[in-house]
């Protein structure tokens, strides 16, 4: 698996969310109260909406679209349950965010 830099942990302060495009992928960074880092794709899987059109808030993100609400530390759904955003992996190393995307995803 190979890891690719998004940005620097300062690029996405605790509490927010930032979009970012990484070669070919975007990947939706989210810094949640506590210091937990996720990334996951920024599409939601309901009808395709962009997810950082929505709002975070605690750590429940909310699609603008249709407001459905996924839980940002475990990416399943909240409203409705049974619904998952797609997650990749991700590491802070040397004050910099890496995140690695699925081989059948087009690297950087």
């Amino acid at each position: 698996m190979e890891y690719h830099k998004v940005c620097e942990l300062d690029d996405v302060w605790e509490g927010e969310m930032e979009l970012f495009d990484v070669g070919e992928n975007e990947v939706l960074i989210i810094h949640s109260p506590g210091m937990e880092l996720r990334a996951y794709s920024p599409i939601c899987p309901h009808q395709e909406f962009s997810l950082f059109d929505g709002e975070l808030e605690n750590c429940v993100l909310t699609c603008s679209a249709h407001l459905w609400q996924f839980d940002v530390l475990s990416g399943e759904g909240v409203n409705p349950t049974g619904t998952s955003l797609t997650s990749y992996p991700i590491k802070v190393e040397d004050e910099a965010i890496w995140v690695a995307f699925p081989e059948n995803d087009k690297d950087s």
